[in-house]
């Protein structure tokens, strides 16, 4: 596993200068949806899935297990899953989530936004109610709506920063929590190509590498 991670990670750092140096989106485009794969289920049709690897160990309590007052793996998923959700959607296709009331009842979901600066209480209500057989569901609906969106973007605007109206919308549809209103003043400060960069990819692949660390204490929870 630990020389696919660093593939992984060798591969980001290319797709990041072709983007950002070299500003040649269709050049990026198959290194892009390879990469995407590897942080999602090997349903997508990945060569490699680091997200399977790394969760089809877990059993319930391990999902919910939090050792050490840190995030459980089911939020860990659960932001990593809305976070994409959100600004692939809202920020750059400017369409709509994926998640929806009928999604929220599959969940059992006791919030929508993404998860940051959530108050203890609300994280263990959130830790408690979430379906981890759901969770996995909404995260490949959305990994195939990232897909759809990837193979169909205009890339004529990928390097100008958000339209505001966009990051209104964020706001209006309470994915982001009023607490953590510096979330979107990230979004907002960066270019459509770091919804690529980092929601989309490096940072499900943090918070799977953090699920992975925390492994050996998540089997000692059942």
């Amino acid at each position: 596993m630990e020389s696919k991670r660093k593939a992984w990670n060798a591969q980001h750092a290319l797709i990041r200068r072709i983007l950002m140096k070299e500003k040649n989106y269709r050049k990026a485009l198959p290194l892009l949806l390879e990469h995407h794969a590897a942080v999602h289920s090997a349903k997508l049709g990945g060569r490699w899935s680091y997200q399977d690897e790394v969760l089809a160990p877990l059993t319930d309590a391990g999902w919910r297990s939090a050792p050490g007052g840190k995030q459980s793996a089911i939020w860990k998923i659960w932001h990593a899953t809305r976070v994409e959700d959100v600004t692939v959607n809202l920020l750059l296709a400017g369409s709509k989530q994926v998640f929806s009331s009928a999604w929220r009842r599959k969940l059992g979901a006791a919030c929508v936004d993404v998860g940051n600066d959530m108050a203890p209480e609300d994280l263990a209500r959130l830790n408690r109610s979430l379906s981890a057989k759901a969770l996995l569901a909404y995260r490949l609906a959305v990994g195939r709506r990232t897909r759809s969106v990837l193979r169909n973007l205009k890339p004529d605007r990928l390097w100008e920063k958000p339209a505001p109206e966009r990051i209104e919308r964020i706001r209006k549809e309470k994915a982001v929590r009023p607490k953590a209103k510096w979330l979107l003043k990230f979004w907002g400060g960066n270019p459509y190509a770091n919804v690529l960069l980092m929601p989309a990819t490096r940072h499900p692949f943090v918070h799977l590498n953090e699920i992975s660390r925390m492994m050996p204490s998540l089997r000692k929870a059942d």
